[in-house]
């Protein structure tokens, strides 16, 4: 029965994590403990749990006598992200051509198979879950506890505010999308060949690519679409 429970509460975190980050909750939604607990079979001490593990990763906030919420998106937190997102990105690849081990770079094989995959017949939210696994493993590979859990904050937050980057619109955008994958290989041959100046400016250059879609969340046209909540802090 605790195995059972455990599954329940790991398939809710996935859900969840999923679900924030591909904008289906929005930043600022209230969750509804009821329809949860009861969608996923849960009481509501386990479900908290979840809920305290998540705002721990920054997926959530959780507030007292008024429940949890899906962490917000402000003025402020979008100028922190563009302001040390390249810095971060850097860093945990840099890191990576100096650490990462040959499982990992399988692993990370593997999960560009899977982003070229969602690139071919894949929905926006597969592409945006996809790269962002590409991503999580890099910062596994860098293995530094200071720099980790600002890594995985930073994902978040670049899976929702880029998923106009996945979305089919402006013209050249699969080229785009195609160049991002081919910049992934240019990555794990950097870190296989452990060149930390290269995986330097590899992420130096992803980032680049990926910039200016994401700047369409702060431009007027751009107020449109789905980035849900966005007030000032």
């Amino acid at each position: 029965m605790k195995d059972d429970s455990k599954t329940r509460k790991s398939t809710l975190s996935a859900h969840l994590k999923s679900a924030v980050m591909t904008l289906k909750l929005r930043p600022g939604d209230d969750l509804d403990e009821a329809q949860l607990s009861e969608a996923f079979g849960l009481s509501r001490t386990p479900l908290r749990e979840v809920f305290r593990h998540l705002a721990g990763q920054g997926y959530l906030e959780l507030r007292e006598n008024r429940g949890a919420r899906v962490s917000e998106m402000s003025y402020t937190t979008l100028r922190d992200f563009f302001l040390v997102a390249p810095m971060i990105y850097g860093a945990v690849l840099r890191l990576a051509a100096q650490n990462a081990r040959v499982d990992q770079i399988a692993r990370l094989e593997a999960a560009q198979e899977a982003f070229r995959a969602t690139l071919r017949d894949g929905t926006a939210e597969d592409r945006a879950l996809a790269n962002n696994h590409f991503h999580e493993i890099t910062g596994e590979m860098a293995a530094n506890v200071y720099l980790l859990p600002s890594f995985q904050r930073l994902l978040i937050d670049h899976a929702r505010i880029g998923m106009t980057f996945y979305r089919p619109g402006p013209t050249g955008m699969g080229e785009s999308l195609e160049k991002a994958s081919v910049q992934h290989d240019a990555i794990i041959a950097a870190i296989q060949a452990r060149d930390e100046g290269a995986a330097g400016q590899l992420a130096a250059d992803h980032w680049a690519l990926s910039r200016d879609q994401i700047e369409m969340f702060v431009t007027p046209a751009g107020l449109d679409l789905p980035l849900g909540s966005f007030k000032r802090a």
